[in-house]
Order: structure tokens, then sequence, then C-alpha cells
């Protein structure tokens, strides 16, 4: 338990650590800097828009694509070119875009998200834009979500934010050499109605108008808030004129730790509180282990103990008849009486599902994924998952075996489309239904095309070479023979039901990762930074030695009552822990302020119902592999006639 928390400690520390992932790229004086353009967001909706969905300045030629892996397209980002002009080093005041005369359709949709909260994020030099808020009371920073683009005043008027302060940190890279990289950006937005000096009108064509003074705002010194007289009005017929400002600072931040202040959010989540994620959860491991040490340890060597010694003379002749788990010694190993297929189809998966979790956070604890490089997360899941279908198909092909199974081609088949199979199918419907609703969430055919390719022509494959090697295997060899015919089943109290059992089974691996719980979930729908994967992979280690303490015990006192149906029971008190996820991600919901929108309930609750049956079979899956080796470990210590 020392190592335990000893590794919790280094890991933690050195979950702010990254490695970049990207090239720096260096900028002489005066060089273009390139300013993306993201989908817009709204943490209400949960459906992404295209940000040239509304009616904004759009670049000469139009929009071109950046999107650059599949990984981006997945996560619903579609980045493109901005109309935005930055030169290195060169500050810019006032700067006219464009002109916009809102249709009745521009402004009801403008009023729609800016109402529904949705949130610019543009990007420079894969830098995602943080936004300074400068309210009347206080000053203060947001890192991750972007920026509005717009509010609703107390009046019940919608107000647009259609002049920018942009503000980009540089650092020199080499003293008194002309080199500069990008370490900061940040993004002020600011409502004000626009004037022409000596109330000129443009037509929003004529070139005069990029270069002809503004009443409101001055090409020497940056718009401040407070120096704003009137807010641009969102409504039929409103002639709109965006501007931005480019100021340039610079900076002590290195390159290479400019993501810092963007994953920690300026420290606006104290470490203590992931400390205490990690403290609460080896708590209930310490918990756990002290009640498996005293009531297991101790009756399992006075049972073997018990049942290896020679009797006496008097105790034969008396015939004593024996109790406990050694009574059921011979239908221990007897295969699950309900859906052994099922079940072996099942761990396989779940076998798949813990090897993928387990290799990226891993990766991403010591640095592999940077946040740098958009989508790496989502491609590395998706690498790791078809790589270890190798992995699913030999553990469910040699566990059918071991059941003497016969229909071993329908058991690989399963295995190979059962989850996957689900899974892609409601990815295919909901990206109808953001199809329908014109979302940039929607994937695009080669997109879909490409995963169907790696699913079909790789990871089927890698499960039917992995159930080859599986049945080629010899038989897994008991420690006892299994009768022909099955001893009869004792009625159970009514704390060893299954009904019991199994509710019980989930409440501490919940306990025990519901702190981290609440960060991932930020992470995934609200649009938060998540870094602390050194803390993440403690606690789902920890939580992984929870369930199989927990299954190791709960097994024990069933087959104490001479109970030998353990299979199907070790995986669902275990695998019951996905209840209890899908449990409090019904409460976590409300901090949404969810829309009226059915396309949000089905978005957010669909995707969590099949995370949750992803934790099912992951959890599920170690109950039953830590009964399987408790089982063989305890039968292969006695004498059996």
């Amino acid at each position: 338990m020392i190592r335990l928390l000893v590794a919790a400690g280094l890991l933690a520390a050195a979950s702010g650590f990254y490695l970049p992932g990207v090239d720096p790229k260096t900028f002489s004086p005066n060089a273009p800097v390139e300013m993306k353009v993201n989908t817009i967001t709204s943490t209400h909706t949960q459906l992404p828009l295209d940000y040239y969905s509304q009616p904004f300045c759009k670049p000469d030629g139009g929009p071109k694509a950046a999107s650059e892996n599949l990984g981006e397209f997945l996560t619903g980002s579609k980045i493109q070119s901005s109309p935005y002009h930055i030169y290195m080093l060169l500050e810019d005041f006032c700067h006219v875009l464009c002109q916009k005369t809102l249709s009745k359709s521009d402004a009801s949709s403008l009023q729609e998200v800016i109402s529904q909260e949705y949130h610019n994020h543009w990007i420079i030099d894969n830098l995602p834009s943080a936004m300074i808020v400068n309210s009347e009371n206080l000053m203060y920073t947001e890192y991750a979500g972007g920026f509005p683009l717009g509010f609703v005043g107390t009046d019940k008027v919608t107000y647009l934010f259609n002049h920018v302060k942009i503000l980009i940190e540089y650092h020199q890279v080499v003293p008194d050499e002309e080199g500069y990289r990008i370490v900061g950006f940040y993004v002020e937005p600011i409502s004000v109605k626009h004037h022409y000096v000596d109330g000129w009108s443009w037509d929003g064509v004529a070139v005069e108008g990029r270069s002809r003074p503004l009443e409101t705002c001055s090409n020497s010194q940056w718009l401040n808030s407070d120096q704003v007289e009137e807010f641009q009005t969102v409504k039929e017929g409103e002639e709109v004129l965006f501007t931005y400002d480019v100021i340039w600072s610079e900076s002590e931040t290195k390159w290479a730790s400019r993501w810092d202040i963007y994953l920690s959010m300026d420290n606006r989540v104290p470490a203590r509180i992931h400390w205490f994620s990690i403290i609460n959860s080896l708590l209930i491991i310490c918990f756990l282990s002290a009640i498996v040490g005293m009531i297991l340890v101790k009756n399992l060597k006075r049972d073997i103990s018990n049942y290896n010694r020679v009797l006496t003379d008097e105790e034969k002749a008396e015939e004593r008849e024996e109790s406990g788990w050694k009574l059921v010694h011979a239908d221990v190993f007897r295969p699950p009486y309900n859906n052994p297929m099922i079940f072996c189809v099942f761990v396989g998966t779940g076998t798949q599902l813990m090897m993928m979790i387990g290799i990226t956070i891993a990766l991403a604890s010591i640095g592999f994924l940077s946040p740098a490089k958009r989508g790496s997360m989502m491609m590395m899941i998706i690498v790791m998952y078809v790589l270890n279908g190798a992995t699913a198909g030999y553990v469910s092909s040699r566990l059918y075996k071991s059941f003497r199974g016969r229909a071993w081609q329908r058991c690989t088949i399963l295995t190979a489309v059962a989850f996957p199979g689900a899974a892609f199918v409601f990815f295919l419907f909901c990206n109808i239904v953001l199809s329908i609703y014109h979302s940039s969430a929607a994937v695009p055919f080669l997109q879909i095309l490409s995963v169907m390719a790696l699913w079909c022509c790789v990871s089927i494959p890698l499960v039917f070479l992995g159930a080859f090697f599986g049945y080629k295997k010899e038989m897994w060899e008991y420690p006892c023979v299994t009768s022909t015919i099955p001893r009869e089943i004792r009625p159970l109290p009514w704390y060893l039901q299954p009904w019991a059992v199994i509710a019980m089974g989930g409440v501490l691996p919940f306990g025990a990762a519901y702190v981290e719980l609440f960060f991932i979930l930020s992470s995934i729908w609200m649009e938060q930074f998540y870094y602390v994967f050194g803390v993440c992979f403690v606690v789902c280690l920890i939580l992984g030695i929870t369930c199989g303490e927990l299954s190791i015990l709960f097994c024990y006192f069933q087959l104490c009552a001479e109970d030998h149906r353990w299979h199907w029971r070790a995986f669902l008190i275990c695998g019951s822990t996905a209840f209890y996820v899908f449990g409090y991600s019904t409460v976590w919901f409300n901090l949404l302020e969810p829309s009226k929108l059915l396309i949000t309930y089905l978005l957010y609750f669909g995707y969590m119902a099949l995370i949750s049956f992803g934790i099912f079979l992951v959890t599920g899956t170690i109950g039953f592999m830590s009964c399987f080796w408790f089982t063989n470990l305890i039968y292969s210590s006695i004498k059996v006639d």
C-alpha cells in the first residue's frame, strides 16, 4: 500500500507534464500569423454549429478547411480559415473587417444562438483563445470554453460582440535575434454600436469604408469596454460593423510550457481536490483490504487446514459430513448455466476495452498525447481499440473452449461485431440526426468510411486472428474434476441473494472514482481541459483493485453457502458500478442547464449509456478474472476425493 501511495504521488506530480507533440513555429517581425476559427458550441444544447452558419465576415475567396485528422472530425471540430489579418509584432487598432446588414433570418439565428450561450473558439499557432472577462466588479481570464457571441441584457434585448480585442503574448527565442514564438492568445469581446465620423454611411462594399475613421474607436489606441456608449443590438435591418484590435505583449513564458496555464486554468481547480480523489480512493481500498485480510485470509487458512488434515479413527467412524466451499469442488468449474457464449463475448470485449483504456491513459499520463494536437486522444482510443481486437478474440475463444462450447464461429463473430456494431449503429443514427439539425458535429461520409474500414479491415480480422490462437491453445486445466450431475443448491439468505449482492457490489468501486468522474464529465460535456492523467491512472488502478477484492470477497461467501454459480454473479457484482455511474451522470446533467431540444437529451444520455455499458464490461471482466484466479488458487490447495 505504501508503494501504491508513492506511485500515486509521483504520477500526480507528473500529471501536468506533456510532450508538446508539434515543432515550434518561429516568426520573424511582420510575418503573417494565421488565425483559424472552429465550430461554435453551447454546453446547453451540445449541438456544435459551423462558424460561418452565422452572419460573420468571411475571408476573401471563402473559408478553407483546416481540420487535419479523423479525431478532429469525430469530436465535432471543423477548423477553417478566418478573415483576420495579423502580423508578428505589428499592432493594429480599430481595424474594420466588414459590414453586415442583418436580414430577418440572420437576426433570428443570432438571437437564438446568443440566447443559448454559444461560444466562439479561435486558434492561433495551435493555441485556443482564452477569454478576458472585464466586468464592473472584477477582471479575470477563462482559459477553456472560448468566448460568447453576445449576451442578453437585463432589458431582454440581444446584443452582439462585434469588436474583439486580441492580445497575443510572444517570447523571443534568442536575445538580440529576430525570432519570436507565440506563447499566449487572449480575446476580450466587446459590443459597440459603431458610427463613422461625420455620419458617413458605408454600403459594405466600397474600399473607402475600411479606412475611414470611426467615432466609436481610434486607430491609435485599443478600445476599452468602459468607453462604449451604445451596444450593438441584434434585430432585422441592423447594420453591424465588425472591427478588431491586435495587441502584442512580451512574456517570460517559454514555448514548451505555454500550455501549462491553459491546462491548470490558472490554478482555478486546486491540486488538493485531485489529491482528495486519490486519498478517498486509497481509504476505500485500505478499508476493503483490511476486510479481506481479516475475514478472508484468516478463514481460508483455517478452512484449508481443516480440509487437508488427516481424520482420526473416531472422526472416520462418525462419518462426519463436511460443509463449506469444499463441498462444491465438483461443480465450481462448471460452465455458466445461462448464456455461456454471451458471457465469453462480454469478457473478451471487456478485456479489449480494459487494454484500450489502460494503454491510452498510461500514454497520456507520461505526456505522449499533447493537447496541442487536437483529436489525438480520440485517435489513440480508436487505434488502441482496433489493435486490441486480437486480445478480445483470444480471451473469448479460450474461455469458450474451456466451457466446452462448440459454436466457436458464432462466438468469434459476436465478439467482433456485438459491442462495436451497437456503438456504430448508434453513432450513425446520431450522425443522421445531427445532419438534420445542420450541426458541424455530423461526421462527413468519407470519415465514416474510414471508421468502417478500420473496423471491418483491421479490427474484425484481428479478432479472428486472436480467436484462432485461442482455440489452438490447450484447455485450461482445473484443479478439480467437474461431476456429471450438478449439485443441488440450498436456499440462500437474503443478503446473498443476487439482487442484494449486485446492488451492494457497485457502491465501493463507484465511491473510489466519483470525485475524478466529475472532472472527466466536465471535460467531455463542458469543454473543460483535462490533464491530470496521472491521477486518473492511479484512480483507475485503485478502481480495478477494489473490484477485484470485492468480487473475491463475495465469491468466498457464496461458495461457503454452497452455491457454485459464481461466474455471472462475479461479473455482475463489479459490473453494477456502471449503474451508479449512469445514475450519477443523470444528476450531473443538471449542471449543463440543458436546453429543451430533444437532440440534447439523445446525445447526452445515449452516449452516457454507451460509456456506462463499456464500464460495465470492464469492471465485470475484472470481477470475473479475479474470482477465476481465486477459485483456482483455493481449490488447488486442498485434497479432494
